[in-house]
């Protein structure tokens, strides 16, 4: 009766599209060119150049070991080659996320800072990202990046940028400083220095590993100006033995890679842990989206933005299981290994082999390393997050977006890096109810030799027929804005001579809701005993269909409903015989 079962191989070849779509990494193996191998493999040796160093020093920026940055660096990247989407993007520990995850991670190890307490935590924190990350890419969430609008974006970067830079810099100079403020790091930096602490072989290191970063990503673009900072370091650390000089270096790193490791921590940690994941899953999800949306369009891919997500997620979930912590896409690392050639995700892998070579048969490549120059690597990096040109722009363009900026700014600077992103997000939000609670308003008038109505401030000139105003309320009508609408309307109304009929131009008017229908049903019969007649045009058909259901025709005549602007006006003066006015006279 029932039909004989497909055979083998044509269910193999229905569920190879499934396979490969869940998995792009069986895709990218089983469509891998030849020719692309000699790239890949070049690629991935430029990168790892690039990877180690920062690596290291992007996990000391977190408050963690620099150890993990490399445990990190690997996985992330084998993780995301197999279920990421994107051909060349690259993955890793970032800077802006470092401040981050050292603020939601230190305030939770106890005083002594017992390091492995720090790493499962941030491990945790990694895990925690990746099942935010999962679970947004099956809800099809991705839209949530949208949170953070551009001028909140800037002003947080910026206020980003600055916190690290001043974090640095006692660092920078060889000494340490105990502060849980932006101000009182800066303090503490400046008495440091008044005091005496620093090192000026540390000063030394660092300050001329900044100018030889800047100096050849400036004039040398293509050549690893990170990699040749911290050979010249290393190499100024054993010639001129700076350990003896009170300059600090990174020492031995352990050698091997970590065994899989589920993260153990207090279940009293956990909704601090939630909070710092949210955060760190919005930034990286919105650096993720721009990053991946700026490289396809230059590789010829499409963005898909649910595959990104878990991805990504893959990436802290493979991350956190090895000691590891949160990570995100880096555009400056993904413009490396595109300028070196990369053509697939095998460049990553090629990164993250040679990393564990290294951990496994030369973890004392970079004992000599000082610190110094690690900050130098952070410092350089935070510059890079700063964009003081687009605030300028915005305050060119528009001063209430600046001040939006500004408040981001202030709100990382002063509050802490957590803080900061929530009143980011919130910034962004506010502007969005505020354009929408106070939307723009105008009267339009006819405008000779030119089609249709337009808005009277833009043309005083424009004519208008006595007994008529045409009306225009650029949002949806909904119960934040329908007062607001309601007092313009009575304004109009109360003119001297009153209006015979006020036209609302409802095309921007892309809903209604039962508190705005309220509003309207008592406006319209105030006008109504007043001689006034509201009457609406181009109104869209939801929105018609909508007031129909609320009932509003019982006191809205259905004869006021007109489908364009026009059609009213000519309804009006076949009414009334009136014709047009100039406005001053």
């Amino acid at each position: 009766m029932g039909g004989k079962p497909a055979p083998a191989r044509h269910r193999d070849r229905r569920l190879l599209p499934r396979l490969e779509a869940a998995v792009p990494g069986i895709r990218a193996v089983s469509t891998y060119r030849r020719e692309w191998l000699v790239k890949d493999l070049v690629a991935g040796v430029v990168l790892t150049t690039l990877l180690v160093p920062q690596g290291m020093a992007y996990a000391e920026l977190a408050g963690l070991p620099a150890i993990t940055g490399l445990y990190t660096t690997v996985l992330c990247l084998l993780g995301y080659a197999v279920c990421g989407p994107s051909r060349i993007l690259v993955l890793g520990p970032d800077s802006a996320l470092g401040p981050m995850i050292a603020a939601t991670v230190l305030p939770l190890v106890a005083a002594d800072g017992d390091p492995d307490r720090a790493v499962a935590l941030a491990s945790v924190l990694a895990l925690m990202v990746a099942a935010i990350m999962i679970l947004a890419s099956v809800a099809k969430l991705g839209f949530i990046a949208d949170l953070i609008s551009k001028p909140t974006m800037i002003g947080y970067m910026n206020g980003l940028a600055l916190t690290i830079l001043i974090g640095q810099l006692p660092k920078l100079f060889g000494f340490k400083i105990e502060a849980d403020s932006l101000i009182g790091e800066f303090t503490g930096f400046v008495t440091g220095l008044a005091d005496g602490a620093a090192v000026p072989a540390a000063a030394a290191v660092g300050i001329g590993g900044i100018l030889v970063v800047l100096v050849l990503q400036r004039f040398l673009p293509k050549v690893p100006a990170v990699l040749v900072m911290v050979v010249l370091a290393i190499t100024a650390a054993v010639v001129f033995d700076l350990g003896d000089r009170g300059v600090s270096l990174v020492g031995q790193l352990p050698e091997g890679f970590p065994p899989f490791t589920v993260p153990a921590v207090r279940l009293s940690d956990l909704p601090l842990l939630l909070g710092g994941a949210l955060g760190i899953a919005l930034v990286s999800l919105a650096d993720t989206i721009s990053n991946a949306s700026a490289f396809a369009v230059r590789t010829g891919q499409e963005v898909h933005g649910n595959q990104e997500m878990t991805g990504v997620g893959v990436a802290n979930l493979a991350a956190g299981l090895f000691q590891g912590f949160p990570i995100s896409t880096s555009g400056s690392r993904t413009a490396v290994a595109e300028r070196a050639g990369a053509r697939t995700q095998l460049t990553g892998v090629v990164g993250a082999v040679l990393i564990v070579l290294m951990l496994v048969l030369v973890p004392g490549l970079f004992r000599d390393l000082p610190q110094p120059a690690l900050a130098a690597v952070v410092i350089t990096a935070s510059l890079s997050l700063a964009d003081v040109p687009g605030a300028v722009r915005l305050w060119r363009q528009s001063h209430t977006e600046f001040l939006l900026c500004c408040a981001a700014f202030l709100g990382v600077a002063l509050l802490g890096v957590l803080p900061g992103i929530a009143i980011a997000v919130a910034l962004s939000v506010l502007n969005v109810f505020r354009r929408a609670w106070w939307p723009y308003r105008t009267v339009l008038g006819r405008v000779p030799d030119l089609e249709g109505y337009h808005d009277i401030r833009s043309y005083p000139r424009a004519r208008q027929l006595p007994g008529l105003v045409v009306y225009r309320f650029d949002a949806p009508l909904f119960f934040a804005n329908a007062k607001t609408f309601r007092d313009e309307i009575r304004r109009l109304a109360a003119a001297d001579p009153p209006p015979t009929w006020i036209v609302v131009a409802a095309e921007p008017m892309t809903d209604v809701d039962t508190t705005a229908a309220d509003v309207l049903e008592d406006l319209d019969e105030e006008l109504n005993a007043s001689g006034v007649h509201l009457v609406f045009a181009e109104l869209k058909d939801p929105v018609r269909r909508k007031i129909e259901r609320f009932d509003l025709t019982r006191t809205i005549d259905p004869g006021h409903f007109f489908p364009t602007v026009g059609a009213a006006v000519a309804a009006f003066r076949r009414l009334t015989g009136a014709d047009w006015t100039d406005r001053d006279g």
